[in-house]
């Protein structure tokens, strides 16, 4: 039996003993800034449920976009923690969530983590959108991939960049070897914001053939209203 079933799991928020499967109690969890407003089907930001004009205006090569979460405190919190000290429980976490809200609803043959370079894997330890991805997969017996698609530019962090800057850096920065030839493919990252990296990743599977692809994201950071 799952030890995770049998032990109570401390709220990693709040620290109280309910937390669960999930590590997460249920007063925290609800209080998750859930991304659940109207947005645009394509790169979700909020909208009135219609393509947003810039998705119209520069159609990305993703077709769809699902995020859990606005990037917002405490999810912000919650992610840095996971990335940045190694709490890896965090990744049965997200995944658990992204199998209950998004992956039951879509059609996927294949899911594919984004990319990290090597040298980025060497320095952080874990490629953190592997591991979430690893679990969605099992959890929906979706096969995983996560060999064809590789990072070949090391390029300093977007959250650095300002948004022209962050799509030249992207531009060129990942390579697909396999044949993906008709698959339906989701994306697995953690965070979504200018969606630069996502739509690099999504251009480079379809030259590989691949005849859609959504992103599957943890948080979607949304305009400042």
């Amino acid at each position: 039996m799952n030890s995770r079933l049998i032990f109570k799991q401390i709220c990693t928020l709040c620290a109280n003993h309910e937390g669960g499967e999930l590590s997460l109690c249920p007063a925290c969890l609800a209080d998750l800034p859930w991304h659940s407003a109207p947005q645009c089907p394509q790169c979700a930001i909020p909208t009135d449920g219609s393509i947003c004009g810039s998705c119209l205006s520069a159609t990305p090569y993703f077709d769809a976009s699902y995020a859990l979460f606005a990037y917002d405190y405490p999810l912000d919190r919650l992610l840095q923690h996971y990335k940045y000290q190694e709490t890896l429980h965090l990744a049965h976490t997200f995944a658990t969530l992204l199998s209950n809200q998004v992956a039951p609803k879509q059609h996927i043959d294949l899911i594919i983590p984004m990319p990290m370079h090597r040298t980025r894997i060497k320095e952080r330890g874990f490629n953190q959108a592997l591991e979430i991805a690893r679990l969605v997969a099992k959890q929906n017996n979706i096969k995983l991939d996560y060999t064809s698609a590789i990072r070949t530019k090391y390029t300093p962090p977007q959250a650095s960049l300002a948004f022209k800057d962050r799509i030249k850096n992207m531009r060129g920065a990942f390579n697909c070897h396999g044949n993906l030839q008709g698959f339906s493919i989701a994306i697995v990252d953690d965070v979504m914001t200018t969606g630069a990296s996502l739509n690099e990743l999504a251009k480079t599977l379809k030259q590989a053939g691949a005849s859609h692809v959504e992103c599957w994201v943890i948080a979607r950071t949304l305009p400042k209203s």
